[in-house]
């Protein structure tokens, strides 16, 4: 969306690819297996080998995780700096529940002014805000907005702006309820 230059991925992203990979690749292994009954005549050729040891390599991944855990993990990496300081238009944690999705994109509008102050300022956890936009953008533009406003839905800048702490306090606590769904 932005013309910006993009920093590489830190662990939280890189994690969240290679666990999607892993649970892609365990989905190849059990179509393999299914299709060729013969487990043992499997074993004879090289490409049956080939399947049987990367299917045992390949680690489980947690069942049912929710899509924001990565960011949560980010968010928890950069809400200890010293270097943001910035006042931020922030969502109430405990806003109605058809307007989940509304405050949970006014939260990532908001960590996008956080990168650019970052950029700014070249402060230290800059690439850590990045990530927590990029998943966040991603994200939503996989699955587009699926509920309507609703008439007790407000609007981004409706809401208080509230200091860096506390703006990162409210995010944590609107990801965690919605992880709970």
């Amino acid at each position: 969306m932005l013309g910006m230059a993009r920093p590489a991925q830190s662990s939280a992203g890189a994690l969240s690819r290679l666990q999607s990979q892993k649970t892609h690749l365990k989905s190849i292994c059990l179509q393999y297996l299914l299709l060729n009954s013969h487990c043992f005549c499997l074993l004879k050729n090289g490409m049956g080998l080939i399947i049987f040891f990367l299917c045992a390599y390949v680690p489980k991944t947690e069942a049912g995780q929710c899509k924001w855990e990565v960011v949560l993990k980010d968010l928890q990496t950069i809400k200890t700096s010293k270097d943001i300081d910035v006042s931020l238009y922030t969502a109430n944690a405990d806003e109605d529940e058809e307007c989940q999705e509304l405050v949970m994109r006014c939260f990532f509008l908001e960590t996008e002014v956080i990168f650019q102050e970052c950029r700014i300022k070249n402060c230290s956890k800059t690439q850590d805000v990045w990530n927590i936009w990029k998943n966040g953008n991603d994200s939503f533009e996989k699955n587009k907005l699926a509920s309507t406003k609703s008439e007790k839905c407000k609007e981004c800048e409706e809401y208080e702006e509230k200091n860096f702490t506390e703006f990162v306090q409210n995010f944590e606590k609107v990801i965690q309820r919605y992880c709970k769904h």
